[in-house]
C-alpha cells in the first residue's frame, strides 16, 4: 500500500492536519479511538467513508512519524 495515496496533508484541509485523503477524518481521531479500544469494526460502521486500508495507513503514518522516517508520495 503507498501511504500517501491514503493519506493527506493538505494546509487547506483542516489546517494541514493529516487526514484521510478525500475525507476530513484526521489521523489522530482513528489513532485516539483505537488507543481508547474502540475496534476497526466501529470505526468502519461510524465512518461510513473510510476503509479498513485508511486505518492501516493511519497506523503505518504514526509508525513512520515516530521512526521519523521521511515520508514520501508513491510515483506508482
Amino acid at each position: 500500500m503507498a501511504l500517501m495515496d491514503r493519506i493527506e496533508l493538505d494546509p487547506r484541509v483542516c489546517n494541514g492536519m493529516p487526514v484521510i485523503r478525500g475525507t476530513r477524518i484526521p489521523v489522530a481521531i482513528i489513532l485516539e479511538q483505537i488507543a481508547d479500544g474502540e475496534s476497526w469494526d466501529t470505526l468502519l460502521s461510524g465512518y461510513p467513508e473510510l476503509k479498513k486500508e485508511d486505518i492501516q495507513a493511519a497506523l503505518l503514518y504514526a509508525r513512520a512519524s515516530i521512526d521519523h522516517t521521511e515520508i514520501r508520495a508513491s510515483n506508482a
